[in-house]
Parts: C-alpha cells; structure tokens; sequence
C-alpha cells in the first residue's frame, strides 16, 4: 500500500470511529435527522452517510451510489452529509469481505458487494445458462427469486438489504488460446468465483477462486491462465491488459445486493429510512442502464487493445449448456420446489 493510501485509511478509520460525526446507532437521541451531541453546548452536526464499494468512480456502481447520494442531498440539504468511498481496495481492503466488515463495524453505512454463502436465492441465480436474457434475468431479481434472498440475508444476517445492483452476464478470457468449445478450455486455469467452480470443472478447465486483488498479478504472471467476468469488470480491474481471447459465454448472471447495518438503520429516522430506500429502487433501474452502456463500451476497449471477442454460435452455445448438465440434476435435491419454480425449472 503506498503512502497515501495508507494516510487515507487511517483517515477513514478515524473519521468512522466518531460516531458522534458519523452514522446513527441504536440508542442515539435522534431528532429529525440529526444525531444529539454528547456535549449538550455543541451544535448539531449533519448526519453523515458514508457509502462504499470497490469500483472506480466512473464504474456503473460508483456512479449508482452517487445517484444515492445525490437523492438524499436533494431531499434533506445541509441536514445530511455525504460521502463516498468508492474503492476500498485503494485502502487496503479486500473487495467483499471488507464492505462486509466495515458494515458490520458500521464504518460504512451503506456498501455493495456480491453474496453467495447459504443464501440459495442468489446461488440459484447463478447457476449456468439459467436466464436467455437480460430481461428475463432482472424479472428473477425483481420479483421472487429477489426477494427470497432478502429474506435469507436478512433473517441470517445484521444486515437489511434495500436492492440489487447488477453485476449482469459472465463471460470467459484467456491468454493461451481462443475458446469456441468446452474442449478448448481443457485444462487452463481459470479464476472463478466460488459459486462458478462446479460449472467450469465440467467445461474441462481447472477453475480457482483467487481473491480479487490477486486477479491482474495472477494473470500477469501466469499462475492464472484466464478468468470469467462481465466485460465491464474486465476493464474496471484492468484484467483485459493480461487477456487476449474472450468468448461471449453468457454463462452466469451475478447481482450485487445493496445492504445496511440492520441495527443501525433500523434507528434512523423513518422519513430518512423511506428516503434512503426509493433513492436505492431509483439508482438500481440507473446502474442497469449505465451496465448496459459499459458493457459495449468495455467490449470496444478490450478490442481496441488487441482482444479477439469471439461469438458463439447456437450449435457452439448448446455444447457448452449441454456440458453443465449435471449442475441442474443436482439442483433438483439442492434447492426448495417454490424456489425452483420461481426461475421456470
């Protein structure tokens, strides 16, 4: 971590620690939308929300937080204070598990990240292949299969989970050859997520689940022969530097769930509370739209560097679906009929 990076988290750890200036907990005197001082001759501070994720701010995610932001700006004026941290990253933290912790400490009052472990909802969502679309796929999130993991979240969780950001369709690169087939990635080492591993040991590959901050190095380096994202990550990470072969596989969809420290917010103002969840539902239909128009912008750059994208025929298409197979005879015991039913299988 450079020197100014590690002066702008200790910064940022200071600033958390000062509940007083920072986020409204369970027991605080709250009138309006203000947090009472300690010392009963001080003036009222603005009540601070601090929001964050691990994106560059020109990221459809950066971009959808601000669009928060700037709701709550609009709506409550000087009594509210802003603020972003939009890469922790930058800081030192690992990317999921550290929002995850700064929400818990509640040093973040509102982050992103994606979520997998015991929630069936999203590991469904994510099974190969599922969804043809991208309307298909956000009619999932908006309804049943969306809520179902809000429930799950929230009832095994400190946290309340306000909407989804969209992480959108996965896609495979590698730096060794192009890949038409699922014999082509026999063998290559790709950097998966956890809840992709299944999926890419039948395709042939030998999936591994480096954490995110260790992608570009393990490209670079060649301990990673390759890796699977939507196209717009691809470029945010700078991961297309290290890639040359990318093949449009369309063989996941991720959402990011958009979560709060429960006990926390759960103190605040109800007129905040409100507030603070329809400028959620209104950044999330603005990230969709802003994913949209990164995804072909990114594909652009990956070409522009030199990458060959590759689009599957049908025929091609059906060898990868047709390998993945076993996945969806064991969802059949893995995941509730109701469940099941709600993504048409």
């Amino acid at each position: 971590m450079s020197k100014e990076n590690q002066m702008m988290r200790r910064e940022f750890l200071k600033a958390s620690a000062m509940l007083g200036g920072g986020f409204i907990t369970a027991g605080s005197a709250i009138t309006g939308v203000h947090a009472q001082e300690v010392n009963p001759t001080s003036s009222k501070k603005p009540f601070r929300i601090v929001m964050g994720g691990y994106g560059p701010s020109t990221s459809s995610f950066s971009q959808g937080l601000k669009k928060i932001g700037d709701r709550l700006e609009a709506g409550f004026g000087d009594e509210v204070e802003i603020k972003y941290v939009y890469n922790i990253m930058d800081l030192g933290y690992d990317g999921a598990g550290g929002l995850a912790t700064l929400v818990d400490n509640s040093w973040l009052a509102l982050a992103y990240m994606t979520m997998f472990a015991g929630i069936p909802a999203l590991e469904l969502a994510a099974l190969p292949f599922l969804f043809s679309d991208t309307k298909m796929a956000r009619a999932a999130m908006d309804g049943a299969l969306g809520q179902s993991a809000i429930e799950t979240i929230e009832n095994g969780t400190n946290y309340r989970v306000l909407g989804f950001f969209e992480n959108g369709f996965r896609h495979v690169s590698n730096n060794t050859r192009p890949v038409h087939s699922p014999d082509d990635l026999a063998g290559l080492a790709i950097r998966v997520l956890a809840v992709q591993a299944r999926t890419f040991e039948l395709l042939g590959a030998n999936p591994t689940n480096t954490p995110l901050p260790g992608v570009l190095k393990g490209l670079e380096s060649g301990q990673l022969d390759g890796q699977e994202n939507p196209f717009e990550n691809v470029v945010t990470y700078s991961l297309y530097k290290a890639q040359r072969f990318y093949t449009e596989t369309y063989h996941s969809y991720l959402s990011r769930p958009i979560f709060v420290n429960k006990s926390s917010f759960d103190s605040w103002p109800a007129e905040l509370q409100n507030e603070l969840r329809a400028a959620v539902q209104n950044a999330v239909i603005f990230q969709r739209g802003l994913h949209d128009e990164a995804e072909i912008s990114a594909a652009l750059t990956i070409r522009e560097s030199g990458g060959e994208i590759i689009q599957l025929t049908a025929a091609q298409r059906k060898k990868f679906v047709d390998a993945v197979a076993p996945i969806y005879f064991d969802a059949q015991s893995l995941y509730s009929r109701e469940l099941l039913s709600s993504v048409g299988l």
